[in-house]
């Protein structure tokens, strides 16, 4: 037995996929829906676009569902298809909502992450056997992450720890081990009150809140495939003195020094429409052809994976040390940062088919690069706790004139503040709960990474040297003329096409002249980032690309 929240006006749909993460077996195609035991049983495919409202459905009613379970066959499918929706109901009346976990959560899901242990000292069996001392340990073992340094479990040690404890004694029924925070009132209560602010129970009431440091993370660590990346990025900064953002594009990959474990690989760096300024800069977002840009990512195999800023200050000692703002004494993120760094994770979810609602925090990750205590340029990559977001969300949280302290909003007509505390060491070496209101300390909200570059760098991107969009402000601009320059047309080498086509911010430019068709554009793409010497010869020859030549010739 089940119980399944939905709302009247909700189609049946809804609750269906509900249903279908709390049986992860079944085969909903094959469904059939009655109000007893005995029946009479209804296709749910012929209902599941009605309300449950149209439907009759009242609540606490106790609905009784017959169901197939799927096939070895068809968990074999599901298994071997890339993009197969965790959800098998593409055959239903209805558009399906689609859980489209990463390939390596699907990786990562197959795995046990159990930690090997050599025999030790106190073994006392034979070469084949194992004991208590040499046995491997789970992947979210504590001691371990402390011999081994490692602050934070790993997204997938966490869920397997949550499901060891909650499944392991369910039987043949799953009740998925991940649930959303929601500290926003509910506006349709099921109590017979007036909605908020008129009425209010403890059924959409949101419980007393306390906030404590995540002990997992999203991701554990952030690489960037080559430092070209970067030191294009921060020349801007060296130019003009003006901080400046941009978007980090690339994928997650598995992280074996963490059990579990997934890093974000940066590829490129895009840098949106901006207005730079020396203590800030002012961003529109979404901006202007951003799903373009998305689009031009996603065929070269990437995403948006998080984002970058500067906040750099010269320290005028004319040695190309800076200033050391972000420490422990002051802040690592401000309260505005962290919020516009929930509100990112907000926008880009995590899809996981091991949460009720089908998502859960994010992988998007904010990165600051800012002085160190030495007076160097540091890179420290960070993301907000699964809390941070769902305070944000229910607009719990504003920016404070000290930007280590997030302050708590009042209540309104549009949204109720709980009781908020958190927990501290009082000067007695004792652990107390203090209440947060009106202020407390974005440090609770903080997940820190880990972050380098790759010992043998290999780019997918090969070159990072054709101007870089929007910095006009800077005096660089992107044009034909500098398009004829990076690419070296008259050479009759093909591997300078190679190269010199390797680069992300060119290819952005050449597909914005809309002079290449689709399949040129594809082609273009495999060019640059596959690097096959026979995909150089098929452009040269396409008619689209001899177009271009031409233009570039006679300008």
């Amino acid at each position: 037995m089940f119980r399944i929240t939905s709302d009247a006006n909700s189609p049946l749909a809804r609750s269906v996929e509900q249903l279908a993460l709390k049986l992860p077996k079944a085969d909903l195609s094959t469904a059939s829906i009655g109000n007893s035991p005995n029946g009479p049983f209804k296709p749910i495919s012929s209902v599941l676009g009605q309300t449950l409202e149209q439907l009759g459905f009242k609540n606490g009613e106790l609905l009784f569902i017959n169901y197939g379970e799927q096939t070895q066959k068809q968990t074999s499918e599901d298994e071997a298809t890339k993009s197969k929706p965790f959800i098998s109901i593409a055959s239903l009346n209805t558009k399906p909502s689609f859980i489209e976990e990463l390939a390596v959560d699907r990786e990562l899901t197959k795995e046990t992450g159990l930690i090997p242990r050599k025999r030790s000292k106190l073994c006392r069996h034979s070469e084949k056997g194992m004991c208590e001392y040499c046995s491997p340990l789970p992947p979210w073992d504590k001691n371990y992450r402390e011999e081994h340094n490692i602050k934070h479990s790993s997204f997938h040690a966490h869920v397997k720890e949550l499901d060891h404890s909650i499944n392991k004694n369910q039987g043949s029924s799953y009740i998925p081990p991940l649930s959303e925070f929601d500290f926003k009132i509910k506006a349709n209560c099921p109590g017979g009150h007036e909605p908020w602010p008129k009425g209010i129970c403890s059924k959409c009431q949101p419980s007393a809140i306390t906030l404590q440091q995540q002990k997992f993370r999203m991701v554990d660590h952030l690489e960037f495939a080559s430092s070209d990346i970067i030191n294009s990025f921060l020349e801007s900064w060296r130019q003009t003195g003006t901080q400046r953002i941009g978007l980090l594009y690339g994928r997650y990959e598995k992280y074996d020094k963490v059990p579990l474990g997934i890093k974000g690989v940066a590829e490129a760096i895009y840098e949106p429409p901006q207005h730079d300024e020396n203590d800030g800069l002012t961003l529109g977002s979404p901006w202007e052809d951003e799903e373009k840009i998305d689009a031009i990512a996603k065929k070269a195999g990437l995403q948006k994976i998080g984002v970058i800023f500067t906040d750099l200050t010269d320290s005028g000692n004319s040695d190309g040390t800076v200033i050391c703002k972000r420490h422990q004494d002051s802040f690592f993120l401000s309260s505005l940062e962290v919020i516009f760094a929930s509100k990112l994770q907000n926008k880009y979810p995590n899809y996981t088919k091991f949460s009720e609602s089908g998502k859960f925090s994010s992988k998007f990750i904010t990165c600051v690069i800012s002085g160190n205590i030495h007076g160097q340029i540091e890179i420290s990559p960070y993301q907000v706790s699964e809390g941070a977001q769902a305070l944000t969300s229910a607009d719990i949280i504003t920016g404070s004139t000290h930007p280590s302290m997030a302050y708590i909003n009042e209540t309104n007509d549009s949204r109720y503040v709980p009781e908020i505390f958190y927990n501290r060491i009082n000067e007695y070496n004792l652990q107390v709960k203090v209440n947060a209101k009106p202020v407390f300390p974005v440090e609770y909200l903080l997940v820190t990474l880990s972050h380098g570059f790759p010992q043998d760098p290999n780019p997918v991107f090969k070159s990072n040297s054709f101007p870089i969009e929007n910095r006009q402000a800077a005096g660089i601009s992107q044009d034909l003329h500098e398009v004829k320059k990076h690419l070296k047309i008259d050479s009759a080498n093909s591997n300078d096409v190679i190269y010199s086509l390797s680069d992300f911010h060119l290819l952005v430019y050449l597909f914005s002249l809309g002079v290449l068709s689709e399949s040129e554009q594809d082609l273009v793409i495999r060019v640059a980032t596959k690097h096959n010497l026979e995909d150089a010869y098929r452009l040269i020859e396409q008619p689209g690309w001899q177009t271009l030549l031409t233009i570039m010739r006679s300008s």
